[in-house]
């Protein structure tokens, strides 16, 4: 505000300074115009401090300077710079001031204008000035128009991009929040159930199973409250959970009681960080729709394979090939799912087999998920991962 006051007002000043110097120049090539005067300069100053407040108030800037700009040149006095601040102050109002005022206030310092076409002190044009008097209104006011309107579209496009870029965000924080809470969830209700049906016959072994929930619930708040910390401005950030965590997640499936063979083909690599990323996740998705849907009396596969320019993971169990409506297990056209035990439970949309999908193909990747010949699932997905270095 301060700056734009400063930068008007150094412009108002030269402007005025320009003008009492080079109007009597300009009026000795005007023959017929009444030579400046006292009375010529005050109307010029009148014409052209009001630019200074001209952002601040618009249509109080063209108030003045539109009646002073008709008397002067109704007076006779010659043209000059000084009607540069009159459409300074057309464009102006134009540009800042609501459309409907400022149609108005254009068009009443269009008619003031008009008066030096019709009648003058000096020469009279009459009529055939009305065309040429009228531009200096029109002229500047639908370029202001049109540039108000440039702009507004451009606020327009940034406030749906930010729009955008805030949905995304919100997905992929939900993203990532399904698969944290999903994957100890799963795992602490195969911990119970396996608790419960202990309990009475080998209590100690129970004890085994509640140490574990205990120790799954820690971890998968731990893991939460990083993935909830990139809300928070400034917040530090652990490193995001990678392939390098896998044998981890395999120790928890295993303490849930789904054994998982992990095997790795080809030479581990330094992966970009959103394709470690999404590789784990798909992982983790994956044996935690094992927990969700098999249940403990399977085991699981997973591959991951490291190319010159692609990773690849692979997860593969040996669950029951029974229908979906039985098992729970996702059917070829939707994205339907099951809690343990077989109760019908929904996951909102974009979570689950979508979510995984989405992860992939943003990254460029193929994704392919579903039952397999003889039963049990595969998930299968390839995500560039652009060459060794």
């Amino acid at each position: 505000m301060i700056r734009s006051l400063l930068v008007d007002t150094a412009l108002t000043v030269g402007l005025l300074a320009v003008t009492l110097a080079a109007t009597p120049v300009a009026g000795a090539h005007q023959p017929g115009s009444v030579p400046l005067d006292g009375v010529g300069r005050a109307l010029i100053a009148v014409v052209i401090l009001p630019l200074a407040v001209r952002r601040r108030r618009p249509l109080g800037a063209l108030a003045v300077t539109a009646p002073a700009t008709a008397a002067y040149l109704a007076a006779g006095y010659p043209y000059g710079p000084m009607l540069i601040g009159y459409v300074l102050a057309v464009y102006t109002v134009a540009l800042r001031a609501p459309l409907r005022r400022a149609a108005l206030a254009a068009g009443l310092a269009a008619l003031a204008l008009a008066v030096h076409a019709l009648w003058s002190l000096g020469a009279s044009p009459g009529w055939s000035g009305l065309l040429p008097t009228s531009a200096w209104t029109i002229v500047p006011f639908a370029l202001g128009v049109t540039v108000r309107i440039s702009r507004e579209a451009v606020l327009r496009d940034r406030a749906a991009q930010a729009r955008r870029q805030a949905d995304d965000e919100r997905l992929r924080i939900a993203q990532e929040v399904h698969d944290v809470v999903g994957h100890g969830l799963a795992a602490i209700n195969m911990q119970a159930e396996i608790a419960l049906h202990l309990l009475p016959k080998r209590p100690e072994q129970a004890e085994t199973a509640l140490a574990a929930i205990a120790r799954t619930s820690r971890e998968a708040l731990d893991e939460l409250r990083v993935t909830l910390a990139v809300v928070r401005r400034g917040a530090d950030r652990r490193p995001a959970p990678g392939l390098d965590q896998v044998p981890a997640l395999r120790e928890r499936l295993a303490g849930a009681g789904v054994p998982v063979v992990v095997t790795v083909t080809g030479t581990r690599r330094d992966l970009p960080a959103a394709v470690d990323l999404a590789a784990y996740r798909v992982v983790q998705e994956s044996l935690t729709n094992v927990l969700r849907h098999a249940g403990s009396a399977v085991t699981a596969d997973v591959l991951i394979g490291y190319g010159d320019e692609e990773v690849t993971v692979e997860v593969i169990d040996t669950g029951s090939a029974e229908p979906a409506g039985r098992t729970g297990r996702p059917g070829a056209g939707g994205d339907a799912r099951a809690g343990a035990g077989g109760a019908a439970g929904p996951v909102l949309s974009g979570q689950g087999i979508a979510g995984m999908r989405e992860r992939v193909t943003a990254l460029g990747g193929t994704f392919d998920a579903g039952p397999r010949e003889g039963g049990g699932f595969r998930v299968y997905a390839r995500i560039p991962a652009g060459p060794r270095r």
